[in-house]
């Protein structure tokens, strides 16, 4: 089992995503990714579609085979068909390929992936192509020749003395699961005697892309016991398949993790103290405290977390992998408020900002207006700055079905000024109709 959850050093990260001709999303719509990035918007608006972008390449570079440029059906996104990706809308022109930018490190790559099917017949196939900015722009294809690909890098004022000095004249442009590289040569009939100089713009991504957790919505039932798991920097497929192994790492090594865990549970009302015990060497069982601060004897107090609310089940894994993420890594959560009471969607905010400060990207798909409140009020009392924080709406069009971003920016106060009105003031017209309707009740007696 190894010692390094949470010990990642990785100060990079991705700063912005672009996509276009992906589900509900149509035309090219950006996101900026900050510290704390908060998603929110209608059921289907298309919040999870701009992140299941980065959970398609994910799920390919974590199979333990080639799954072609993308693995449509996998842990984290599952599509039975090729066409299911692509926008479709009656009266608007159907997507003929999908295209996700992504800035990175203060680089630029850009991803398309179109749907042709295989000599006019069978089910169709994707056909990658990736577009780069790693000094000038070159553009691969996977099915581009030799002379075109080569003819970018002479026509590039970068690589043009480089490939040059070399007598570099030949290219051949393949496929690294969801990337493309070119491996340019010289002329010769003994590729082991060549001298090979790849061109792979993908490359700083991959681990970046690896190392995302998600903490999907629906995370399974409370069970008395779960399966152990390997553990270590990354967490291929799903996050809640490891919380419990997680905490059992942490109490065998003693990690101040296990006490902050403790500490958040509690100021979200829920538990004080999580312990971990092996069944056998296959299985975990989670035992949490019954009460919801610590008092004498309250270490012997514990019960089985299939013995509590759904509250403590669902929440474990949000906050472990919050805990458990390094500088730089990506987090993204759908939904943390689930079986949460009003107050803890408030309180889930310093969670989720106590995370941001240590350097992970926190990226929160959510309803909950309260737990958007909670943002606002750490930003106007100075926890976190403006400048933490992004807010992306995402709204689609009742007509067509086309999704559009609109991104507030916050100022010092945590008012983000002009906002869509369905979000907090839903709870107020639900206020103020209870309320006329008690009136009206109240006087025509």
């Amino acid at each position: 089992m190894s010692s390094k959850v949470g010990s990642s050093t990785a100060s990079r990260a991705i700063s912005r995503i672009a996509v276009s001709g992906f589900k509900s999303i149509h035309t090219r719509q950006a996101i900026e990714i900050r510290p704390l990035t908060i998603l929110a918007g209608a059921n289907g608006s298309g919040k999870s579609s701009m992140m299941q972008t980065l959970l398609l390449l994910k799920q390919t570079l974590e199979a333990p085979y080639d799954p072609g440029p993308l693995l449509i059906y996998g842990p984290n996104v599952k599509f039975s068909q090729v066409k299911q990706m692509f926008f479709h809308s009656a009266g608007t022109s159907k997507s003929q390929m999908i295209e996700i930018e992504l800035h990175f490190d203060g680089t630029e790559l850009r991803l398309s992936y179109s749907g042709k099917r295989r000599r006019g017949y069978g089910p169709p196939e994707l056909v990658a192509q990736t577009e780069g900015t790693v000094h000038g722009e070159i553009t691969l294809n996977e099915h581009s020749g030799s002379e075109d690909a080569i003819k970018q890098f002479k026509d590039n004022t970068y690589w043009n003395p480089i490939i040059s000095a070399k007598g570099m004249n030949q290219a051949e442009v393949i496929r690294n699961r969801c990337f493309l590289e070119a491996r340019l040569s010289p002329p010769g009939d003994l590729p082991v005697m060549k001298e090979i100089i790849h061109f792979f713009p993908g490359r700083p991504l991959i681990s970046h892309l690896k190392e995302i957790i998600h903490v999907p919505g629906l995370r399974g039932n409370p069970e008395r016991a779960y399966p152990v798991t390997a553990i270590g920097e990354t967490f291929p497929g799903t996050f809640e398949d490891y919380a419990a192994t997680v905490i059992a790492h942490w109490g065998e090594l003693s990690d101040s993790n296990l006490d902050r865990l403790g500490e958040a549970l509690a100021h979200l009302g829920l538990t004080w103290k999580v312990h971990a015990r092996a069944v056998d060497d296959t299985q975990v069982e989670l035992r949490v405290g019954r009460l919801t601060r610590p008092k004498q004897g309250g270490a012997s107090d514990l019960v089985n977390i299939a013995d509590v609310g759904f509250g403590v089940s669902q929440t474990l894994p949000v906050v472990v992998a919050l805990l458990a993420a390094g500088p730089g890594q990506m987090v993204f959560i759908e939904q943390p408020e689930i079986h949460l009471h009003p107050r803890a969607q408030v309180a889930m905010a310093t969670l989720l900002a106590k995370a941001a400060q240590r350097g992970v990207r926190v990226v929160v798909e959510t309803h909950s207006s309260l737990l958007l409140l909670g943002v606002q009020s750490l930003v106007a009392e100075g926890t976190l700055t403006a400048f933490d924080v992004a807010l992306h709406w995402f709204l689609r069009d009742p007509e067509s079905g086309i999704t559009t971003v609109r991104s507030a920016e916050l100022d010092e106060a945590g008012r983000f000024g002009d906002w869509p009105e369905d979000f907090g003031e839903v709870a107020l017209e639900a206020e103020s109709r209870y309320l006329s309707a008690a009136e009206a009740r109240i006087v025509g007696r």
